[in-house]
């Protein structure tokens, strides 16, 4: 095995290493949630990510969003994501999609992938992930982050909750206020929870974790799978 993985095999063992370098994982999002996921797990030696982001980088983004430095202003982020990757870990894979995450482009960004990582600052494109992570049966992992705070859970099609179930009737919300090492943390969560999954470890599969970057606190909650859901109950059949 490659020296660079040297400190984190003795926890994940050779075979967690070959699990990363043959994974795919689709993030949709490469701002301030995407940046921690995508380059933890670039550096983990995840074989092949992709990442989507329709965006340009704008100076009002580099508080947090530590894919893009300032000389690229300008830069669409999907390309400034796969510069920032390839250079961090040339054996990871980047295939950068610089275009909207809709009903009909997720499916074909996310096909053949091991896991769907919701990296979004919307419910409108979230909603999309969980109806698309439901169709193409691959998990998603869902992250969101505002001001010191932060939440996760991990949706297994078929076993868990979805999405929709916990959050049913999410608003949208206009630019909300953010200190940046809150997007770093919650970021850095999902991508240690993106490991243990590629890997076999326990997760927070129908578990949704609450992060309070304000008072330090972290709450775990188990989650309930809804009969009345569209995307995953009992009423997509009717």
């Amino acid at each position: 095995m490659h020296k660079r993985y040297a400190r984190q095999i003795p926890l994940i063992g050779d075979d967690g290493q070959r699990s990363l370098a043959g994974a795919t994982v689709f993030i949709a999002g490469a701002g301030g949630l995407g940046s921690p996921v995508s380059i933890y797990l670039a550096e983990a030696g995840v074989g092949e990510i992709r990442i989507a982001d329709l965006d340009v980088v704008d100076e009002s983004n580099l508080n947090r969003q530590i894919l893009h430095p300032a000389d690229r202003l300008g830069m669409l982020k999907a390309e400034s994501a796969a510069k920032t990757l390839a250079a961090l870990n040339p054996d990871c894979r980047v295939v950068p999609f610089a275009e909207k995450i809709d009903a009909d482009s997720v499916l074909r960004m996310a096909d053949g992938a091991d896991l769907i990582i919701d990296c979004m600052d919307n419910f409108e494109t979230r909603y999309v992930l969980n109806e698309a992570s439901q169709k193409l049966n691959i998990p998603l992992l869902h992250g969101a982050v505002t001001g010191f705070s932060g939440q996760i859970t991990l949706v297994i099609p078929g076993e868990t909750p979805c999405l929709s179930c916990i959050f049913p009737k999410a608003g949208t919300a206009e630019s909300v206020p953010i200190i940046g090492a809150s997007a770093g943390v919650v970021g850095s969560m999902q991508a240690l929870e993106a490991v243990r999954f590629l890997v076999g470890k326990p997760t927070l599969a129908g578990k949704l974790l609450l992060y309070d970057g304000a008072s330090n606190a972290v709450d775990i909650f188990s989650v309930k799978k809804s009969s009345r859901c569209t995307a995953c109950g009992e009423t997509e059949n009717l």
